[in-house]
């Protein structure tokens, strides 16, 4: 069943006009967990624009070693350095909850970002994009794994319109850049404490607010730059 566009917020705070002009050149795609779509160093082809999958930036080490250095969902765009002045970069895109989502060709999205108020929408939210990676690095550095758990669920909760995500715990410690015995332990505390339900592959959010409790201040800081710079984006 097609997905209504608008779910992704970015497209949805278009003016109508850019919107009109933007909706023939959207193609709908699927987004299949664990999909790659875009290599470190690759030249992107296309900007994808996420409606109800979560995708996951990740940065490669040599030895394939790899760390998620922020998320990517509804309320955005993955594959900024096209406009940014760069052809390729130097993380990874893979899909960690699957769903759908549209596409346009890069070429065609370098030329719509000259456009005035395109070019001011998409400048903001990539300086909110860069705030969480750099909150990121910040918590994989200085806070707890139960913390930084925590932070990571209630950002793709952010980012999904239900409150389950499909996700096994190997792919949480290849995004946290942890042992998965780790995640199975900071889960376990989670669903404990009754925050969290998990089971094959599912994780249920009971009580966001204990979460949020939970959570290290990375979360609120990343959460106040995006209500501060994105307003009309996540008001869709």
């Amino acid at each position: 069943m097609p997905v209504d566009p608008r779910y992704n917020h970015l497209l949805a705070a278009l003016p109508k006009t850019e919107w009109r002009r933007w909706k023939p050149l959207l193609e709908e795609v699927d987004m299949p967990l664990g999909e790659v779509l875009y290599e470190s160093g690759a030249v992107l082809s296309h900007v994808y624009f996420p409606t109800t999958a979560i995708v996951s930036l990740l940065y490669v080490m040599e030895n394939g070693a790899s760390a998620e250095i922020a998320v990517a969902g509804n309320e955005g765009i993955v594959g900024i350095s096209l406009f940014m002045g760069g052809e390729s970069t130097p993380s990874r895109a893979v899909v960690q909850s699957a769903g759908k989502g549209l596409r346009m060709k890069a070429d065609v999205l370098k030329e719509e970002f000259k456009q005035g108020p395109v070019l001011h929408l998409l400048l903001r939210y990539t300086q909110a994009l860069i705030t969480q990676m750099a909150q990121t690095a910040v918590c994989n550095r200085h806070h707890s794994l139960d913390k930084q758990l925590c932070r990571w669920l209630l950002l793709s909760l952010d980012r999904l319109q239900g409150n389950e995500l499909v996700m096994t715990q190997e792919l949480i410690a290849n995004m946290l850049g942890v042992r998965r015995e780790g995640v199975t332990e900071g889960a376990l505390k989670l669903q404990k404490a009754g925050l969290i339900r998990y089971a094959r592959g599912r994780i249920t959010v009971l009580d966001r607010d204990g979460l949020e409790k939970r959570s290290c201040e990375c979360y609120a800081v990343v959460k106040k730059e995006y209500d501060r710079l994105l307003p009309d984006v996540l008001s869709t």
